[in-house]
């Protein structure tokens, strides 16, 4: 393999996935170029990329920033990338980066594109960025105050970083809900109170649904109290979801709110950028007990059964790291 020489993943089809070589463009004078060290895999979209459930109307929408081919398949897709900076401007060179790019062994973009990180930051926490990201401007959408009753169901990824937030807000009682009981521990690290379905506290102030699932959906409407906000996180491709919007929703006054990273919350969007937001995030990267939501590790050759497992039976994966080395 010479220097220029890369392997990517690429989606072939429902559920069917293969690495494939590519040849690099040599670096500009503008662009760097990154051998990876891990990518992640952001498993609620990607399942969905995989399993080829993006909905047409989504295809321009729901394209990654670094993505080839086009929905359903073939496409090269992710958006969670660390590595170390080999051929690049001087202050660069031989830096850890993190990128929005796919699942490849190294690759050229503009150095605009890669975000340095500290040097104190472990690369393998570096890959919660992306999700950290969202879980700060979903904190954001919910508006979440100082001594609410917060409620969040599903302890994903995204589930675990906001309810590991909104904890660190004063006199904050958090609940982070979820189907499988073996995330209790991941709750306990992060210094939450865990709760099965069945064992919720009902009346919650604030309820932030990311399960991904139209069950965990419902949960969220019935834990949520008289006026209160429930924010969907989870976002279900071409999926049809049933929300139980007859008993106490209209009674109870219930808002209903999406939302999405790709656009800054709207309370936040006339002082904060995506540049301001990174720097937040980076700093909030250096508490290490997030490292208990890194649960797996998978060498980058095996990438395209690990996908398949996971997007198929989970289990009590959070954040599945892929190692490149």
């Amino acid at each position: 393999m010479t220097k220029l020489d890369a392997r990517a993943f690429w989606v072939t089809g429902p559920r069917q996935g293969e690495i494939r070589s590519e040849t690099l463009a040599r670096t500009g004078p503008r662009e760097v170029e990154v051998r990876t060290l891990y990518s992640g895999i952001s498993r609620g979209t990607e399942a969905l990329v995989f399993a080829g459930r993006v909905p047409s109307s989504e295809y321009r929408r729901m394209r990654a920033p670094f993505q080839d081919g086009d929905f359903p398949a073939p496409v090269k897709y992710g958006y969670i990338n660390v590595g170390i900076v080999e051929q690049g401007p001087a202050e660069l060179r031989g830096r850890t980066v993190f990128c929005l790019f796919p699942h490849q062994t190294r690759y050229v973009v503009p150095v605009e594109a890669v975000l340095p990180l500290p040097a104190a930051l472990p690369p393998e926490r570096a890959l919660l960025i992306a999700n950290l990201q969202t879980a700060v401007n979903g904190l954001w959408d919910a508006e979440v105050k100082v001594g609410d009753r917060v409620a969040i169901v599903g302890a994903g990824t995204v589930g675990c970083l906001m309810a590991w937030l909104s904890a660190r807000l004063p006199g904050c009682r958090v609940e982070l809900i979820d189907t499988e009981p073996a995330k209790a521990a991941v709750a306990a690290g992060l210094g939450v109170t865990f709760r099965l379905p069945a064992e919720a506290s009902a009346e919650a102030d604030v309820v932030i649904h990311t399960s991904g699932s139209g069950e965990g959906l419902n949960t969220a409407l019935e834990l949520a109290g008289f006026e209160a906000l429930v924010v969907e996180m989870s976002w279900f491709g071409d999926r049809e979801v049933h929300a139980r919007l007859g008993g106490a929703f209209h009674s109870k006054r219930l808002s209903l709110r999406a939302s999405q990273v790709g656009t800054l919350a709207a309370a936040q969007r006339g002082r904060w950028t995506p540049a301001r937001r990174d720097a937040l995030v980076l700093e909030l990267l250096a508490d290490p007990r997030l490292d208990v939501l890194l649960t797996g590790e998978s060498r980058f050759e095996d990438l395209p059964e690990v996908l398949a497992q996971l997007s198929s039976s989970p289990g009590s994966t959070i954040c599945h790291r892929i190692r490149y080395a």
